[in-house]
């Protein structure tokens, strides 16, 4: 059994999903794994990850507007010390994940055929999010 760990980088800008399953499916890949189980962690608390359709980009645009509708920046929250993006994407973090965790079969991840993985931006100015990838198996 071999653990494997990675961090990188990817920028936002602004509200919206960004799919970075290329990077994540390259990376696991290259280490040469047949079988194992890889997990995603994402180090902020106003951004989130997600596995979503990567076929018709309107899924994408209905999600964030859903997402708007719940948590809107109007509200009155007593956290808004950077700015009132601030609050609702902390509650919209709250709604989604940190994590993600995928299973690798022989040598691929098992995502489906429409599934991407994306990083979920909920503040309104661009970000360079971090997310640590855990790679563990044979």
């Amino acid at each position: 059994m071999q653990q494997i760990t990675h961090a990188f980088n990817t920028n936002t800008d602004g509200p919206g999903l960004y799919e970075i399953t290329t990077p994540v499916v390259n990376w696991c890949q290259k280490q040469g794994m047949k079988d194992g189980l890889l997990t995603l962690f994402i180090q902020h608390t106003s951004a989130s990850l997600t596995i979503q359709e990567n076929a018709d980009p309107d899924v994408c645009r209905d999600l964030q507007d859903f997402f708007s509708r719940i948590a809107p920046q109007d509200a009155s929250y007593r956290h808004a010390a950077e700015g009132p993006d601030d609050m609702p994407a902390h509650i919209k973090t709250a709604l989604t994940q940190t994590q993600l965790t995928i299973p690798l079969r022989q040598g691929r991840l098992a995502l489906g055929r429409w599934q991407g993985i994306y990083v979920f931006e909920h503040r309104d100015r661009r970000h360079r999010r971090r997310v640590v990838m855990h790679l563990l198996g044979d």
